[in-house]
């Protein structure tokens, strides 16, 4: 079986998909329909709108929690960013009452930039790490049946307890799986098992994979002159700096671009890294993740200052790559473009013929 569609083959045989989550009714008519759980649309696995959506009630396990769904959600809180493609790619963004989180239109097509603009902003507060502040108070008062994300503050059971479960992206959780494409494939998956969009799902992936076959295509045609890379998260303002290592997504793209991840033998998703291994191990290509809202440029240069890594190889040869978070990390359509832009990248690298 074709490794991309193992994992929606699995999933499916939990529970028969079928018909697509309604998206239609105003943020009144959700809150008048009462009730608790994700079930708030309605009983019997009612959709909300009038139809009835096949395969519920649904029970999800999701970083070694149970997620129960009587109906598929339709009032979708966005805790964090980058599960915008994946409702995007599903038609499933009409779904989202709210969000927190900086939305950095550098992740977007002005199209879809906009649309994001007209969904109430809660809170735009993140710390030096880039992690978002925000009071449980404040998202259960938007009455959501599904919560996307779940930042300090945020627990499962006090949202449970106000009618919604929360989602988690899997890559987040403990696990120590070196990371590979399936595990975005899972993530489309569940997506749309519970938002009962499972037909969306498989063709999100099927386009997804044709791009990624396509880059892995030309990077084994030509490759790179670079052989090693390391992946860096610095923090705001001179805090720890941040390494990812097997379990991140960015292990994912770098084999993909036939390229070794210097920490690659670190089993974390990401851990705090020192200057002394990042020296010792003066990988050809450094990639410097940010959420900033400008090119990441400036972060990039206060992280070599801050950390004395001057003399790396990286940076005598300005072979250094600032990226928006999400283009790396976690799984979502986002690391899909990040892997093209860090093929076109090194592509630019190469000196002419």
């Amino acid at each position: 079986m074709d490794r991309r569609h193992f994992s929606l083959t699995a999933l499916t045989a939990l529970a028969t998909l079928g018909t697509a989550a309604c998206s239609g009714g105003s943020a009144t008519e959700a809150s008048d329909a009462g009730g608790t759980g994700a079930g708030r649309s309605a009983a019997e696995g009612s959709d909300g709108c009038g139809t009835t959506a096949t395969g519920f009630p649904l029970q999800i396990e999701n970083c070694e929690s149970q997620l129960s769904f009587d109906a598929p959600p339709h009032r979708i809180m966005l805790l964090e960013t980058a599960p915008v493609t994946t409702l995007d790619g599903l038609g499933a963004l009409d779904l989202v009452i709210g969000r927190a989180g900086t939305f950095s239109p550098g992740y977007y097509s002005e199209e879809l930039s906009a649309r994001i603009e007209q969904i109430p902003a809660l809170s735009e507060d993140v710390d030096a790490a880039g992690h978002l502040q925000i009071s449980q108070e404040l998202v259960i008062a938007q009455q959501p049946d599904l919560v996307l994300g779940l930042p300090d503050g945020i627990t499962r059971e006090g949202m449970r307890a106000a009618g919604a479960e929360v989602l988690v992206q899997n890559v987040f959780c403990a696990g120590t799986e070196r990371a590979s494409f399936e595990q975005l494939d899972e993530e489309i998956a569940v997506y749309g098992q519970i938002l009962d969009r499972a037909e969306p799902a498989e063709r999100l992936t099927t386009e997804l994979h044709e791009r990624i076959d396509a880059v892995t295509a030309a990077a084994q045609q030509n490759p790179s002159a670079a052989r090693t890379a390391a992946v860096l998260y610095p923090s705001v303002g001179g805090g720890p700096l941040y390494a990812y290592g097997a379990a991140s997504m960015v292990t994912a793209q770098l084999d993909a671009l036939g390229l070794a991840n210097v920490f690659e033998d670190t089993a974390e998703r990401v851990f705090e890294v020192g200057a002394e291994p990042l020296l010792e191990a003066d990988p050809d290509i450094v990639i410097v993740l940010h959420k900033g809202q400008s090119d990441g440029s400036e972060i990039a240069r206060e992280m070599v200052a801050s950390d004395r890594l001057s003399s790396l190889r990286a940076v005598t040869e300005q072979a250094m790559l600032p990226l928006l978070f999400n283009f790396c990390e976690p799984a979502s359509p986002l690391v899909v473009d990040g892997l093209e832009r860090i093929h076109t990248w090194l592509a630019e690298q190469e000196p002419a013929a």
